[in-house]
């Protein structure tokens, strides 16, 4: 096995049979469920012949007598977990630490770290070397870890990825092994708080989505809304208490394992460089635990704002980033004022420079949100039918939006790759511009989907032309022509916008 390099905190005990060490590469996840465990039938679903006695890990066999998948299983162990968390919102659930290494919830865990293809952390394993090392014997080995105590994580790699202002956001990238017990973590911690959390958080949550929270903003801005406070948290993920954020998984969890699996991740220390330092507060962006213990901190802010200052405005928050939509600026002006208490009792604050108020009305002005521009626009065809004059919420691509689709498909199209075939360069573009179409078609994008496209068309065209140089014939050129390349499979973004209802 590739060495971890974390001394003797990983000891790997359990033995395996021939039959047990057969590979899982054949085994592929059938179902998806959003944000949540992987259906599908791995080794544990009955694929693999062979003999077997022992229940755990055993790849001959279900994990449990009646037949089940891992993937049936975990799901059913959600649900029952979702319903006593709902049924008993007083509950404090003590017996969750056997249940995070069960042998179908780890190998769930397992799917969804490689599902995401995530890279190497500090000890430079790769999900490649697991598959080769085998996953079932390396699964067993971190389930004896888990099951005696003697599990510790390793320290997150510090990566850098560009901001849309220029800065640079730090990542910590923790290792396969420790992506996958926060993952197994994960799959029972969230139904338990998932049922507590308020309907305006919707940043990663199952069966939410940053459309939903734009919607909700839309909704409530044509209801009158005309005041926003759009807020920015400064250093969220950088700043967070680890005693208060413990603090607040205590209310639900009273297991002290689980408890010190937390504070284990929170408390690992960062490689930069080859050195290592401790981290005094925050959560690292880019675990996989990350995202919930951040939802399970700002709930309080949800909690607090639905109990007391709901009368002010509507509060619309995606994970870091909220807004407050209000009727009046004097809400506005005091919404702001609540904001900022209840967030110096979690020892946060706004940013002063990227908080802002802004008036909706008569489109006066807007604000972006969520890689979109909200703002009031006149509606002409009530004006035509009734005279009236009424301005409607509407959201586009924002101009950073715009600005990084573009620097993606000149990347994309540089000169270094005018001989290439273009259906080549067309199968690198048209993912890019899948996805990119499917997050902003519900919008009022129409005219930005076909800027794109132009965009996208003339980069195509240019390679062409650099391809033939001084042997470009006149008029050759016209021929490359939009059409021509959407011949050849190019994605089309014109034509793709839907409502939400429809999309």
């Amino acid at each position: 096995m590739p060495s971890s390099r974390q001394g003797g905190s990983y000891k790997p005990k359990a033995k395996s049979s021939a039959a047990q060490r057969k590979s899982e590469g054949t085994d592929t996840p059938t179902m998806i469920v959003t944000n949540n465990a992987i259906g599908g039938r791995g080794p544990w679903g009955g694929r693999v012949d062979g003999e077997g006695t022992r229940k755990g890990m055993d790849a001959t066999r279900p994990n449990h007598p009646d037949g089940r998948s891992p993937g049936e299983n975990v799901r059913r162990l959600q649900g029952r977990l979702r319903d006593v968390a709902k049924q008993q919102p007083d509950r404090r659930f003590h017996a969750l630490y056997d249940r995070i290494y069960r042998s179908d919830v780890l190998y769930e865990a397992w799917n969804a770290v490689r599902r995401n293809h995530g890279s190497a952390g500090v000890d430079a394993q790769t999900i490649a070397e697991i598959e080769q090392y085998g996953v079932e014997l390396f699964l067993e080995e971190l389930q004896t870890v888990l099951r005696e105590n003697e599990y510790r994580p390793q320290a997150v790699l510090r990566r850098y990825i560009p901001k849309a202002d220029g800065k640079q956001r730090p990542l910590g990238i923790p290792t396969v092994r420790d992506r996958i017990v926060q993952t197994a973590t994960k799959l029972i911690l969230e139904p338990i708080f998932e049922v507590g959390f308020r309907d305006c958080s919707y940043g990663f949550r199952p069966g939410r989505s940053a459309t939903d929270a734009l919607e909700a903003l839309r909704n409530e801005a044509n209801r009158g809304g005309n005041h926003v406070l759009d807020a920015d948290i400064r250093d969220f993920f950088g700043s967070l208490d680890h005693e208060l954020l413990i603090s607040r998984v205590a209310q639900r969890v009273s297991d002290r394992r689980v408890l010190k699996l937390v504070r284990q991740w929170l408390e690992a220390g960062v490689m930069e460089n080859g050195v290592e330092t401790a981290k005094l507060s925050g959560v690292p962006q880019g675990g996989v635990i990350s995202p919930l213990l951040s939802n399970i901190y700002l709930s309080a802010l949800d909690d607090e704002w639905h109990d007391r200052y709901a009368q002010l405005g509507v509060l619309v928050r995606y994970a870091d980033d909220f807004a407050v939509i209000c009727k009046t600026a004097t809400d506005c002006r005091e919404a702001e004022r609540r904001v900022k208490k209840i967030l110096a009792e979690l020892a946060l604050e706004l940013h002063p420079e990227k908080t802002r108020r802004v008036e909706l009305s008569w489109g006066k002005q807007g604000f972006d949100f969520l890689g979109c521009t909200l703002r009031k626009r006149f509606s002409g065809p009530v004006w035509m039918k009734s005279g009236k004059r009424l301005y409607f919420l509407q959201r586009c691509p924002s101009v950073k939006s715009m600005k990084r689709v573009r620097q993606r498909v000149k990347d994309l199209t540089h000169r270094g790759r005018c001989h290439e075939d273009p259906r080549d360069v067309i199968v690198t573009l048209n993912p890019v511009l899948r996805g990119w179409g499917q997050y902003f078609r519900t919008g009022n994008a129409a005219d930005h989907f076909n800027d794109i496209d132009r965009h996208v068309a003339r980069r195509l065209k240019k390679l062409r032309v650099q391809r033939k140089g001084r042997h470009l014939k006149p008029g050759e050129s016209r021929r490359w022509n939009p059409r021509y390349f959407y011949a050849l499979g190019l994605h089309r973004l014109g034509g793709s916008i839907k409502y939400p209802a429809a999309a």
